[in-house]
Order: C-alpha cells, then structure tokens, then sequence
C-alpha cells in the first residue's frame, strides 16, 4: 500500500488544517488494506481540504459544486481535472444521501480520485498571476467593483476572537488586520498616494509570510480575503507596460 500512495505528495505551502486534511486522507488509503472502507472514506475527507483551499482563492463562500466551476471557468483547474473533483463530489453527496455505502470504492480509484484533489490543491495554492488578478473577474465585475464586493464581506466579518494580541512570525494579526482595512477603505474612497502603496505592498509581504501558518480555518480564511483584497488594491497601482 506504500507504493499506492508514493507520489500523493503534501503541498509545502498548504495551510496547517489542509494539509492535515490531505494527510488524513492519504493514510486512510494506505490502511484500506486492513479496512476496505477506508478508501471511500478517504475520498470524502479530502475534499475538506478542497473546499477550503477554493474559498480562499475564490474569496467567496459557496457549495464545492459552485467553487469547482468557478475555478475552472477562471481558467485555475483545466476541465478534465475539475470533472475528476466533480466525481468525488458526487460520491459524498451519495454517501450523504445513503445511495452508497463506504465499501464503494476500491484502493486503486480511491488513489486516483485523491490525486486529482492532491493536483488541484497544489494548483490552487501557486500565487495568481498578475494577469488573472488585473482581468475582470469570473462574474464579469471590474475591479474595483470585486474589491467593493469583497471589501462589503470583510466588514461584515467578525474579527477572530481567538487571536486578538496574537503575533504569527513578528507580525501582529490585528494591526496587519487594521492597516490593511484601512488602505482599502482609502482606496475605494479616492485611490492610494505613493507612501500608501509603498504600505500596502509591506502588508501584502506580511500577508503572503502568515496566511499558510494560521492553524485556525476561519482565522486563515479571514486573512486569505484580506490578502485577496490587498493584491487586487495593488494591481490597481501597477503601471501599465509600454
């Protein structure tokens, strides 16, 4: 069983919760040989680390169906892989729905069906292109009007009890939190001057240093918005090719 799971490789820059989600998963597998329905079982769980790395590159909150043709209609997933992810989607709407049971998946597709999530993830987590932040978005929306959109959800967000006073590698989470919202604020208000961008690219290098260290979901998802935001403010500020 070793050798089924040797090329399914944990991303390095995953969060602490996907990466232990991907982890799960794959010793699940190696130890369907002492349980079948560990291989099914594996499948499912993997997907915790899907929907989780989708909604903080997409920075929107949907059912994993909605997210899989988002990230593919924004051209992150090639069609054959999200058709793959589409398929262990279905088999966990199935197990919830009691139209299957655990036993429905041999090792060998259950390593296939992990590997496709396994690719995903490490797609997803390789940083945007410039051109796919500056572009308009998969909705049609312009910019301004995806960071207006965004920066409405953050507002209405509650700032992560748990880690007030909290520093992750020197950088204080609620100041980051702070100053990033502000610069936000200021550039939907009117636009940056030279000194707040010089500020908001800082920002997003503290972003970019603690985002995949948080060992909270909601805390990490909180502050993947705030990056999200941040590097589309800073699009907006990077000068045209001539």
């Amino acid at each position: 069983m070793d050798a089924l799971v040797a090329d399914l490789v944990l991303p390095g820059n995953a969060s602490m919760y996907v990466m232990s989600a991907m982890e799960t998963s794959r010793e699940l597998i190696r130890h369907s040989y002492y349980r079948y329905e560990f291989a099914t079982v594996a499948v499912t769980h993997s997907l915790f680390a899907l929907e989780h790395v989708l909604t903080e590159r997409l920075a929107v909150n949907e059912p994993v169906k909605d997210l899989i043709e988002r990230a593919t209609d924004a051209g992150l997933l090639p069609v054959e892989l999200a058709a793959e992810l589409d398929h262990c989607r279905l088999l966990r709407d199935k197990l919830a729905q009691g139209t299957v049971t655990s036993a429905a998946l041999g090792p060998a597709r259950a390593v296939a069906m992990v590997r496709a999530v396994f690719d995903a993830v490490s797609l997803l987590l390789r940083p945007p292109r410039a051109a796919e932040v500056a572009a308009v978005d998969m909705n049609g929306m312009q910019l301004k009007d995806q960071l207006a959109r965004l920066w409405k959800d953050h507002r209405r967000a509650p700032y992560p009890d748990s880690f007030r006073g909290i520093a992750v590698e020197g950088v204080e989470l609620i100041l980051l939190d702070a100053d990033v919202a502000g610069l936000v604020q200021r550039e939907l208000n009117g636009g940056l001057d030279d000194s707040g961008v010089a500020i908001l690219w800082a920002c997003i290098a503290d972003l970019d240093k603690v985002v995949n260290l948080i060992n909270s979901e909601y805390c990490a998802s909180y502050f993947a918005r705030l990056r999200t935001m941040a590097k589309l403010t800073a699009t907006r500020h990077v000068p045209t090719a001539t």
